[in-house]
């Protein structure tokens, strides 16, 4: 057989030459198409599931939350390794599957369980989420802001309504976090003193914060040959605006937020920061799906 080859090969060197120059450029053709990638798909199918739970201490973040939701996922089928870790306010479950095992079937079956545990947890504990689908070396870019003229807060309000849901928007990118910087908050400070002065509760102010920033239907006007939507105006633009909201009423007369508090813009309180070359700044850490071309991705982002 190999003689054969040989001699056919002797006798027919333009069939040969011709074949050579096909295989070359088909070759040279897959490589400029081929997907690229610092390593393949190695890691087994596998679920990450989050749980906020603020002002819990780690103790009753295991107790209270991880546990449940660990029983609540360990029943789901093909479950090969279960793990968790606790930190204060803040729970993180990984389910482990079968090699072979569908990621989106197993997330299907998980996204079920979970909708049962919510019941069993405390009241102020978010509900749990699962994580965007990401590849095993899912990291694509790091991207830092810094600025000498703009405020931090300012910086990460960029971050998270203009960069990030760009960023989300292209082929190939599972999700992005953000880190540093500081993140708005209407903060209603409270003072005991005028909260006796006025016969207020911590609950009525607490009960009138939520309120004013809620929406709602407001009705309509229904004439002759049409039916015209009432809008109401729930949109909080400025402290001022969050101060004016009605607590109570003593005596006909209502008493506002900004009786009985000090209602600021301020920076919610941050479990971390994140610093650029040595300055104070923001990071956005950009995450690929699975299966997409990191040199394609990357190009897009």
């Amino acid at each position: 057989m190999l003689s054969r080859l040989i001699e056919f090969s002797l006798h027919s060197r333009l069939v040969v030459l011709l074949l050579s120059v096909v295989l070359m450029v088909s070759g040279a053709v897959m490589v400029g198409n081929a997907p690229w990638d610092v390593f393949p798909e190695f890691a087994p199918p596998q679920v990450s599931i989050q749980t906020e739970a603020p002002g819990l201490s780690t103790e009753e973040v295991e107790r209270l939350v991880t546990v449940p939701v660990e029983s609540a996922v360990n029943g789901v089928s093909r479950v090969k390794i279960l793990r968790s870790s606790s930190a204060q306010g803040l729970s993180v479950v990984t389910v482990i599957f079968e090699e072979g095992t569908d990621v989106l079937d197993a997330r299907q079956l998980v996204s079920e369980r979970l909708t049962q545990v919510v019941s069993q947890l405390p009241s102020g504990v978010e509900a749990p989420r699962m994580t965007p689908l990401a590849a095993s070396t899912s990291r694509l870019l790091m991207i830092g802001l810094t600025s000498e003229t703009v405020s931090p807060a300012e910086l990460r309000t960029l971050a998270d309504w203009t960069f990030r849901r760009r960023l989300q928007s292209v082929q190939g990118v599972a999700h992005v976090e953000v880190f540093g910087g500081d993140v708005k908050q209407y903060q209603v400070l409270v003072d005991p003193h005028r909260l006796q002065r006025y016969n207020v509760t911590l609950d009525e102010v607490v009960l009138a914060s939520q309120e004013a920033t809620g929406f709602g239907g407001a009705g309509y006007i229904e004439t002759s040959n049409q039916r015209m939507p009432i809008q109401q105006r729930t949109r909080i633009e400025s402290p001022d605006d969050l101060a004016a909201v009605p607590v109570a009423v003593e005596q006909g007369i209502p008493i506002s937020l900004g009786q009985v508090a000090d209602v600021v813009n301020g920076p919610a309180d941050k479990p971390g920061d994140a610093t650029i070359n040595g300055q104070p700044g923001v990071l956005l850490l950009v995450h690929k799906q699975p299966f997409f071309n990191t040199l394609t991705v990357s190009e897009s982002v």
